[in-house]
């Protein structure tokens, strides 16, 4: 059963190390274009689908589910929003390679260190070997993020501006390491808004939904706070930009194409939450380390396509070494951060 877990884990990793691919095929739309209209799919249409094929008594569950959990699975989802927004921004000024590792560096870290402090026992972190373990992932996973950024310093001093542009056409180091930091940090929300939502999971549950289903509910709260973010802002940017005949067109567009493009990349995007919460049905007593684990997959294949697109072309050997190094050092501290876990 553990070993199905990983496996469906490593399924979301796939998904969510492969979502932003087909807006590379996406043509003469803003961004903000291109991203809302696959949020519409991956974060309205997606979850209803799923809801639909996988829980008997959906609506039943929908209306008897408690106000509480409810109201917190938005929260947290609308503050998720605001990280999956800005984790979009990562990618296009970082590329996939450097924005994925950094904002997911970031989200581990917090994901991990939020919790304790919220429930008030990070006291006992520091006293216990578990969670000396835990906070030494974490600094583990610190230095990796530090690895990456030298990376990217190291490749902004070899590349020409030119250089720079024909893989990722809108490198910019700096801006892109403040926002992968800050995705990174309001990422971390997603797993306090599944926490949040376990109530309404436990309730699909006793209405005859599969164990292996009993989160999908959760996702349309916490996914419908995601959109909410992501709508106001790609909208004011459209009005902002004067985007918004892009819907209609655009110059020179293929309208069904960017459709149909936009629209896989939110049907891939919404897939990684699928396999996450049926993972943790899998998991058992080591469910602890899904969070780590799931973070540790999108890393190796966000980094896999990286590589796959050349984003690091023209780099000498010694900046390959170092992101190299970085990436395994975040892969690591997130197996220490669940040896940690695993010791409590």
């Amino acid at each position: 059963m553990i070993a199905l877990g990983v496996v469906l884990h490593a399924l979301g990793g796939f998904a969510a190390g492969s979502f932003y691919i087909p807006f590379k095929k996406v043509r003469n739309w803003a961004w903000e274009s291109y991203w809302l209209v696959g949020g519409v799919f991956s974060w309205i249409v997606m979850p209803w689908v799923i809801a639909v094929a996988t829980v008997p008594e959906l609506m039943s569950v929908l209306s008897k589910a408690p106000a509480g959990s409810i109201v917190w699975s938005y929260v947290f989802g609308l503050l998720w929003g605001i990280g999956g927004l800005t984790f979009g921004l990562s990618v296009r000024y970082l590329g996939m390679s450097l924005g994925y590792a950094i904002a997911l560096g970031f989200c581990a870290v917090f994901g991990t260190i939020i919790p304790p402090i919220y429930q008030g026992i990070f006291g006992d972190l520091v006293t216990s070997a578990s969670g000396l373990t835990m906070l030494g992932g974490v600094l583990v996973c610190i230095a990796g993020i530090s690895v990456c950024g030298w990376a990217g310093i190291s490749k902004e001093k070899e590349l020409s501006a030119e250089k720079k542009k024909e893989t990722i056409a809108e490198f910019n180091l700096v801006k892109g390491l403040w926002i992968a930091m800050f995705a990174g940090v309001m990422s971390a929300c997603m797993a306090f808004a599944i926490a949040a939502g376990e109530p309404i999971a436990a309730l699909a549950e006793e209405r005859g939904t599969a164990t292996l289903w009993r989160n999908t509910p959760v996702f349309i709260f916490i996914l419908v706070g995601g959109f909410t973010t992501n709508f106001v802002w790609c909208v004011f940017l459209n009005l902002k930009n004067q985007t918004l005949k892009d819907y209609l067109g655009g110059s020179d567009a293929s309208l069904v194409g960017n459709y149909v493009f936009s629209a896989l990349a939110g049907i891939t995007w919404y897939l990684q939450f699928m396999f996450y919460g049926m993972g943790t049905t899998k998991m058992g007593k080591y469910d602890f380390s899904s969070w780590t684990i799931h973070m540790a997959f999108i890393i190796v294949f966000s980094n896999i396509w990286g590589l796959i697109f050349r984003e690091w072309k023209g780099s000498s050997r010694r900046t390959h070494r170092i992101v190299f190094l970085g990436i395994i050092i975040l892969i690591v501290s997130t197996f220490i951060v669940g040896l940690g876990n695993y010791l409590a």
